[in-house]
């Protein structure tokens, strides 16, 4: 490694550090003043306190560790145009484009460490960050619940609205809400009922009875349905599933729609934002080589967080809506700036 290598990583680096802390400590003091006033008001000992700010830490790390490169990479570009540093190195001989490709290999490292912290440390803070507030407000846990469950049996559709698998319970193992049960032409509804998962019965309580050219009639009595699908617990939210879990649960079969979408473009952002360490820092180092001085520099580093930002946010509900392929959308925001980056390295070769 060249002695001008050293000096261009080291003064990003300096950078890099600086901006790190300063997105951690910026994210984590808007976290504080969203959470006080409910400490304050529910009493929370500073060890639920401090547990509950903890366990946002990983994720504001991930954040941290991307927004950090385009900070380092760009103010410290700034910084040597504006001392005229870069033009006494084209004046030495010094390709552009040689300043730009050493700064991917220290954030090659970074993405490494992005992708194991969201792949493991991050879902397991998320999922005990609603356990810790449910211990602050001294409430149990809401039940485990499945949205819109639906099986067919022969001529037999079953439809719930919200399956809840109460825990350390006995029968019902699971209470249904908006429930219908269709029959050849008679249709069922009920407001709720239960599943026995032991006697594979469905129970409905105060249904109505619909017949083809008839009025719906009330049923005062208790009507039971042989349901024999198996109770599977419902699968935790897509940000609390490891790498390990969100693959094991993609393998099933059952799983479809915008559950399926929404679990695959986890996955897949996952692996994009392992890369966007190291291709923020070729395109921010091609677009440094173009600004004038720092002010410049520091505009730079907002437009470049807004592009990004926009799409990394909208990117779960295009996904889930089936707007684009849950792969497509995870890679857009890189896809974007690598787009930029073949331009800008086409413009300075």
């Amino acid at each position: 490694m060249s002695r001008l290598t050293r000096y261009i990583l080291r003064d990003v680096l300096k950078w890099y550090v600086m901006g790190f802390l300063l997105f951690v400590v910026l994210q984590m003091t808007d976290v504080i003043s969203q959470t006080v006033g409910a400490f304050l008001n529910y009493d929370a000992t500073p060890q639920q306190a401090l547990a509950t700010l903890g366990y946002n830490l990983p994720l504001l790390l991930n954040r941290s560790l991307v927004l950090a490169v385009p900070f380092a990479v760009l103010l410290s570009f700034g910084r040597m145009q504006g001392d005229s540093e870069i033009k006494a190195m084209y004046a030495a001989g010094v390709k552009p484009l040689s300043l730009v490709w050493p700064l991917a290999l220290p954030f090659v490292l970074v993405g490494a460490l992005t992708f194991a912290n969201s792949g493991w440390l991050a879902p397991w803070a998320n999922a005990r960050w609603y356990d810790a507030w449910y211990d602050i407000y001294g409430m149990t846990p809401v039940p485990p619940t499945r949205e819109m469950y639906a099986y067919s049996e022969g001529e037999t559709l079953f439809y719930a609205g919200r399956v809840s698998t109460p825990e350390g319970q006995g029968n019902p193992d699971a209470m249904l809400s908006g429930v219908m049960v269709q029959r050849g032409d008679e249709v069922i509804t009920a407001d709720s009922g239960s599943w026995n998962t032991a006697t594979q019965t469905w129970t409905l309580n105060d249904a109505w009875v619909t017949r083809p050219g008839q009025p719906p009639e009330f049923s005062a009595k208790l009507m039971t349905f042989d349901q024999k699908d198996t109770l599977a617990p419902p699968r935790p939210e897509a940000d609390q599933l490891s790498n390990a879990q969100l693959r094991t649960e993609l393998a099933s079969p059952t799983l479809e729609g915008p559950e399926r979408r929404t679990l695959e473009h986890q996955l897949a952002g996952r692996t994009a934002d392992s890369f966007t360490a190291m291709i923020f820092a070729l395109a921010a180092g091609l677009l440094g080589l173009l600004m004038p001085g720092r002010a410049w520099a520091f505009a730079a580093v907002l437009l470049v967080i807004v592009v990004y930002y926009v799409p990394w946010t909208l990117g779960p509900q295009l996904a889930a809506g089936g707007a684009l392929t849950p792969a497509l959308v995870a890679w857009l925001p890189n896809l974007i700036f690598i787009a930029l980056a073949a331009v800008l390295a086409w413009r300075l070769r």
